[in-house]
């Protein structure tokens, strides 16, 4: 499936300049081009520059969620095959397995591997300080379960996910998964103390709304952005709620992130 899917993407598109003096000088080349890369072609960039750095032989690999992941797990799929790298790779999510089987690579999980050398995961969006919203997919518990035991998370993404500030690209808020009974209070406490809507997420091909791979509901929290935030004391404030189960904001997690750019190259952002 994944596979198709990889071969179905659009070339970038090539786009010949006009001809002028100033564009072809006497001597020099008679045709220039200006690439312009679509939006997979870039999640493709950031991802293979990702795992060419930081998957290493014999290590351990958390495997996360979404479409970039995609173009990482084939990159991975690549180097086992032409290098003959040993890696064990652990999932983040019922899709993040299925690509691992699917490309033949050794699967494994938490119970044999709770230490991971690296995680390559995406994101919704990432701010300049590189705090993280996930959770758009509907995996952000499994996510940060896997980000937590590597010794690095490693994210790539497109540019439309790198923001200065969160909220500022990203409109669809914040995931807080939540036991379904508590979601009504939740949503009232929240709105109360933060301001801004929570609204349950409703699923698309049932009645209803999203179950998450862990038998929870997922209420998604459009905050007030008028404000600086302080992520960290918000993300803590909001766990100690009964019936939270995770937030989908990753605080203080991330090592590095890897944005494809329009032209085919990747900016790059440490901790």
């Amino acid at each position: 499936m994944w596979r198709q899917f990889l071969r179905s993407l659009s070339p970038g598109v090539i786009t010949p300049r006009p001809w002028s003096a100033s564009n072809y000088p006497s001597g020099g080349a008679f045709f220039s081009t200006r690439v312009t890369m679509s939006l997979e072609e870039a999640k493709r960039c950031a991802a293979y520059k990702a795992v060419d750095e930081y998957v290493k032989d014999k290590t351990v690999v958390g495997v996360g969620s979404g479409s970039t992941v995609v173009y990482a797990v084939h990159r991975i799929a690549e180097r086992v095959k032409s290098e003959g790298l040993k890696l064990v790779c652990v999932p983040t999510s019922f899709q993040a397995r299925q690509l691992i089987i699917e490309h033949g690579l050794t699967l494994g999980d938490l119970e044999c591997n709770p230490r991971l050398d690296c995680a390559i995961d995406g994101a919704d969006e990432v701010d300049a300080k590189m705090v993280l919203i996930k959770g758009g997919g509907g995996c952000l518990l499994q996510e940060k379960i896997v980000a937590s035991c590597a010794d690095r998370l490693v994210v790539i993404a497109d540019y439309t996910k790198d923001s200065v500030k969160l909220g500022q690209q990203y409109r669809k808020g914040i995931p807080i998964e939540v036991a379904p009974m508590a979601y009504v209070p939740i949503k009232n406490k929240v709105e109360t103390r933060f301001g801004g809507t929570l609204k349950l997420r409703m699923a698309v091909a049932k009645a209803g709304p999203v179950v998450t791979d862990n038998g929870n509901f997922i209420l998604d929290w459009s905050f007030p952005d008028d404000k600086e935030h302080d992520w960290d004391a918000v993300n803590r404030e909001i766990m100690m709620l009964p019936g939270v189960v995770d937030t989908g904001l990753f605080v203080g997690m991330a090592t590095k992130a890897y944005f494809g750019q329009k032209d085919g190259t990747v900016t790059e952002r440490s901790a």
